[in-house]
């Protein structure tokens, strides 16, 4: 180990004075911070099936809403929306993964017929890369009924028509600013700017379908 030697005026023996040991290469890779685009997969799924399930199922809800005020209709449009969209962003999932899987095994393949030398051990860690459309599918629906549970609950027990209303749009609101602070968390990218991008198309979303829907239910149609 690399040492300074210095002379104490005071006594017939040099002290060793440590050097400091230079930083390695490995210590600057460990300091590294963490590549955050990997996760894009998984957090693009939950991230956006969450808010689909959110935004979709309110926007529902609020339409039925400006229609009819009984809590019952609120209730069961909610409910099936939930369900519906739960059934289409998995079989939606499941259909997009098994097509990039199949086209992912076509490559393998073409790669084996290239190199006939160490093409086993290559094969085997790409087939552990490879997507899951089960998983991908039930990951999507379980966030999208996240979501969705969010209005449904606000709305369960309040029979006050205006008060539900009020309460339907306040626990919204609350889930996007939580689900966009989320998504920009874990992605390290802007939360102020990614919490008001998905508030605002929230509202916007709740605001056209109740618009429309009141303005087609006051002409009778």
């Amino acid at each position: 180990m690399a040492s300074n030697q210095t002379q104490n005026p005071d006594s017939k023996f040099p002290l060793a004075v440590e050097a400091p040991a230079p930083q390695t290469t490995l210590d600057l890779e460990d300091s590294q911070e963490f590549d955050y685009s990997k996760r894009s997969q998984w957090l693009r799924a939950a991230v956006l099936g969450a808010n689909d399930g959110l935004v979709s199922t309110a926007s529902l809800m609020m339409g039925v809403g400006a229609v009819k005020q009984d809590i019952k209709a609120m209730i069961l449009t909610g409910f099936a929306g939930l369900v519906a969209g739960a059934c289409s962003m998995a079989i939606g999932e499941f259909v997009s993964v098994y097509s990039q899987l199949d086209i992912e095994l076509a490559q393998i393949k073409r790669d084996k017929k290239r190199a006939a030398a160490g093409v086993a051990e290559e094969s085997a860690e790409d087939r552990e890369s490879l997507p899951n459309p089960v998983q991908a599918a039930a990951a999507s629906a379980l966030a999208f009924s996240v979501g969705a549970m969010v209005p449904l609950l606000a709305a369960s027990f309040i029979r006050e028509y205006r008060v539900r209303i009020a309460a339907v749009v306040a626990a919204v609101s609350v889930a996007l600013v939580v689900f966009g602070w989320l998504g920009a968390a874990l992605g390290r990218a802007p939360v102020v700017r990614s919490s008001a991008r998905v508030l605002v198309g929230g509202w916007l979303a709740m605001a056209v379908t109740f618009g429309l829907t009141k303005l087609i239910g006051s002409r009778g149609l």
